[in-house]
């Protein structure tokens, strides 16, 4: 932590302490007063990673909810920065600082709550330092590149009583808490298989491309962080970083935690006891891309078995979805994904039910409820808390594991570790750059 930022941190608790409050009641909430021309019940919130989803969120935060605004803005990319400080002005009438440098939005009293919608590997030094400044926390998906992180996100959470909001928005869709509903009924009958899967048509190969130059405007030594150091590549930067696990997962993390996610939710499940895991390239075997683009894992529960399957270049999914979750039970499936949910009765032994179509904007509803938290403080009240991102985002992260060492792995719940030497050893990354992963 930074001198100027343990001094904010000071300042702040001296300032709650004045007024009778608890430490995690934000001094935005001190009515009566403007600032920066904004009244002082707004939620002021500075977006970190600004290029794809990190945008997408803040657009959304800002559309939903009257009582947010944006005042600050950082991306080492500073085309991004510069185009989307205008669309900030253009859209929303707003203005907001810029920085390429995430501490100097972190110390910035304007700011209460950040987004953080950076490449995947930068997601737990962000979160936790957001935490120490006094920052709640919306940080999108898989919260983090590896299992050790998630642990880390967890225990600045707790420890620093921040409200911590993970992009996982199908969770505020009125049509999957709807299928939770029935699923939890216990109309299907005994749930012996639970099937996730996303395949992805749309996703073509990534031409190989030599090094090259950092582009004009970009910081590269900021954008790698506590990555492996490597010369400026095009194929690793932006969007496809997500295929490269310096950065990120591929589809396993990228789209697996939104559908284990609610596979583990409708089954009230957390460890599994063994996974195991097989693919490859497969679609492009020659492509710069590192990550599978085609795998298989199946991980048991005990009680029930779940299966993840993803596919690059290929539409055809299960039940005529390219994506979705489908709980498997006795008495009937449900199939779930982001255009409804429907009902695959077992012959006879259960009445049909109406298909269920999407109604409502998971986004927008996902942003509402971090900002109404931010206000109340009640954080059981998030419908994402970085709990649950942490529990799928690990047994995401086991899947990858399992495919790399190529073993079928069991997992020690007491222990929260593999019995497998090797397979351990993935559990805590290795940090470049003299960057450490933070010890809560």
């Amino acid at each position: 932590m930074t001198a100027s930022r343990r001094k904010f941190i000071q300042q702040g608790a001296l300032l709650t302490a004045g007024l009778g409050l608890g430490s995690s009641f934000p001094a935005v909430f001190a009515a009566g007063k403007t600032r920066n021309g904004y009244l002082a019940d707004k939620v002021r919130i500075g977006g970190i990673g600004i290029n794809g989803m990190g945008w997408s969120n803040m657009n959304a935060m800002l559309k939903a909810n009257p009582d947010a605004v944006c005042t600050a803005l950082c991306d080492v990319d500073a085309n991004v920065l510069s185009k989307r400080a205008g669309e900030l002005e253009k859209n929303f009438s707003m203005k907001a600082t810029q920085a390429d440098d995430y501490r100097r939005l972190l110390d910035d009293k304007n700011v209460d709550a950040v987004i953080i919608g950076t490449p995947d590997h930068w997601h737990c030094l962000m979160a936790v330092e957001a935490c120490q400044a006094g920052k709640d926390v919306y940080v999108e998906k898989p919260i983090a590149n590896s299992i050790a992180e998630c642990r880390a996100m967890v225990s600045a959470q707790k420890k620093y009583n921040r409200a911590m909001q993970v992009g996982q928005w199908q969770r505020s869709h009125a049509h999957f808490q709807s299928a939770l509903e029935f699923l939890r009924s216990g109309k299907l009958g005994k749930i012996r298989m639970v099937k996730t899967w996303a395949y992805q048509g749309w996703m073509k190969n990534i031409p190989v491309q030599p090094d090259g130059p950092v582009p004009a405007g970009v910081n590269y030594d900021r954008w790698l962080g506590p990555a492996q150091k490597r010369p400026f590549n095009p194929n690793r930067f932006h969007f496809n970083f997500r295929w490269f696990w310096d950065y990120a997962g591929g589809l396993m993390t990228d789209w697996g935690v939104h559908l284990v996610d609610y596979a583990l939710l409708g089954m009230n499940a957390k460890d599994p006891l063994s996974v195991m895991a097989s693919g490859g390239k497969m679609a492009y075997p020659d492509d710069a891309a590192e990550t599978p683009d085609t795998l298989a894992t199946v991980y048991d529960f005990g009680d029930f078995v779940m299966l993840w399957e993803h596919a690059q270049a290929i539409d055809g999914g299960n039940y005529g979805r390219n994506h979705g979750i489908a709980y498997i039970g006795n008495n009937g499936t449900l199939v779930l994904d982001r255009g409804g949910w429907e009902l695959i009765p077992e012959g006879k032994r259960m009445e049909p039910v109406a298909a269920v179509k999407k109604s409502d904007d998971g986004l927008a509803n996902h942003t509402r409820n971090f900002i109404e938290v931010v206000k109340s403080r009640d954080f059981s009240k998030l419908n994402a808390p970085i709990e649950a991102g942490a529990t799928v985002a690990t047994v995401c992260q086991m899947g990858n594991i399992a495919y790399k060492t190529g073993r079928k792995l069991g997992w020690d719940k007491a222990k929260q570790q593999f019995n497998d030497a090797e397979a351990n050893k993935l559990i805590t990354p290795a940090y470049h750059n003299n960057y450490s992963i933070p010890k809560i």
